[in-house]
């Protein structure tokens, strides 16, 4: 990580003029690209101020946004692919059995569970939301279960792919910044992961209590019919969301298994379900939308398409950008050095860097919160006795799943494109996100009571 050129004045007048710049895009309900663009020519001014050339500036936002450039190809798909699961009849068959046979469950805790195991063969949050996130948050409008509180159950499941999914991009750069082994650090996350699991679980348990679905009238009756009428229902066409999680796990590229599914629901929409070959093209650029004599079916299945994607990839787009700038500069190196260099305990060290990532990435993004302190704090764990699957602990319990809890992260805005729903509404009940982050801490200062405890045993023994 380069030293930074940069004074600490103009540091704090960078980050603090880009905070000021985002967040009164949110207040004002300004498109937020011109947020980051504003905090991004304000950046560059002062940076150039401070020495960096406008040639060396826009080589560091080409650099940032060339390593991102499978994540613009893989968001264009998804929003494809979720128009194509509604057309080929995925969406609609994930209804129609969801309806048969998920009356009378605590629908929010099992939400939890499923889109927690799914996320794990994924390797993505995204690609869990909008593979199976759709589905049930169709599912929820017809059992009358609040959107708002089902996906946050859908995010706390999603978002444990890349705190401990093998093929979770995020995870491996965690473990490529540590130089540790997926082995090392999936035995110490569990420490944490297992209760923060469990917590969360048994909070969605009691809030689900309240919905627990018992519906049996007409109108669900109405729904399915109407389903079976407009769609061929199969449990085969099932396949195509287990084929993106099969290939995911056998190590296909998420762009690659999106792609094969796409292609594969194209297929089915024309051969199966009989669409119009213009009809499905229109679908993938401009969304989907179905006309039938039920209006809660023509409410759940509508999707935006690629073009509904457009303003998300603009706005990560500004996001990689200003981070790039950030991460290249060594803008905020002199900061995290202030704030851990008196550092002398063990709880301290985990305390900050959990304030650490979670800053970095509330700034900027993820891979910045896992980058940074990573490769910033390695020797000073090291320097204190701690061994490095605790810093990788650290940083996913903390920075990798506070995203999207941040209204301008990327994570947030994706749920936002693709659920209509606004991170306000869905963050109080993101439960995992908030637990994960207060059960590390916990751990660090048990750790404390612990060794406080075994310090007194020997000076016993030795008077």
């Amino acid at each position: 990580m380069k030293e930074s050129k940069v004074s600490e004045k103009y540091t704090f007048i960078i980050i603090a003029l880009t905070l000021i710049s985002i967040i009164s895009c949110i207040i004002l309900k300004i498109f937020l690209f011109f947020g980051f663009l504003a905090s991004i020519v304000i950046a560059s001014c002062l940076l150039i101020k401070n020495g960096f050339s406008t040639t060396e500036l826009l080589n560091m936002i080409k650099k940032g946004l060339c390593e991102c450039k499978s994540l613009f190809i893989l968001m264009a798909l998804i929003g494809a692919m979720v128009s194509i699961w509604m057309a080929s009849g995925v969406v609609p068959t994930m209804l129609y059995y969801g309806l048969k046979y998920m009356q009378g469950t605590n629908f929010l805790f099992a939400t939890f569970v499923l889109t927690s195991i799914v996320s794990i063969f994924m390797g993505t949050a995204f690609g869990t939301i909008s593979c199976v996130g759709i589905a049930l948050l169709g599912l929820a409008k017809i059992f009358g279960i609040p959107n708002y509180i089902l996906l946050g159950a859908i995010v706390s499941g999603a978002f444990i792919a890349d705190k401990i999914s093998p093929i979770s991009s995020l995870f491996n750069l965690t473990l490529e910044t540590l130089k540790i082994s997926y082995k090392e650090a999936l035995m110490s996350i569990l420490k944490t992961l297992l209760p923060t699991y469990f917590v969360s679980g048994l909070l969605y348990y009691f809030i689900g209590k309240k919905y627990s679905i018992v519906i049996v009238n007409s109108n669900i009756d109405n729904f399915i019919s109407t389903i079976n009428r407009n769609f061929v229902v199969s449990p085969l066409l099932l396949l195509l969301p287990a084929s993106i999680i099969i290939m995911s796990f056998l190590g296909v590229k998420m762009v690659k298994a999106v792609s094969l599914a796409l292609i594969a629901g194209i297929i089915v929409s024309i051969g199966l379900q009989k669409a119009n070959f213009n009809d499905i093209i229109v679908a993938i650029f401009n969304g989907y939308r179905i006309n039938t004599n039920s209006v809660d079916l023509n409410t759940v299945l509508v999707s935006g398409g690629v073009v509904s994607m457009v303003s998300i990839i603009l706005i990560i787009t500004g996001a990689i950008s200003l981070s790039s700038m950030f991460q290249e500069t060594g803008l905020l190196v002199p900061i995290i050095k202030r704030i851990t260099l008196r550092i002398k305990s063990h709880e301290e060290l985990i305390l900050k860097t959990g304030f650490i990532s979670i800053a970095l990435t509330a700034i900027s993004d993820q891979s910045v919160g896992i980058i940074l302190p990573g490769k910033l704090l390695r020797d000073k764990y090291r320097e204190l006795g701690i061994d490095n699957t605790t810093l990788a602990r650290t940083i996913t319990d903390t920075g990798t799943v506070i995203a999207p809890l941040i209204p301008w992260n990327a994570n947030s805005l994706f749920i936002f494109i693709i659920t209509g729903i606004p991170t306000v509404s869905y963050a109080p009940y993101t439960v995992l996100c908030y637990v994960s982050p207060i059960i590390t801490f916990i751990f660090a200062y048990l750790h404390k009571f612990k060794t406080g405890k075994q310090v007194k045993k020997v000076q016993v023994k030795n008077m």
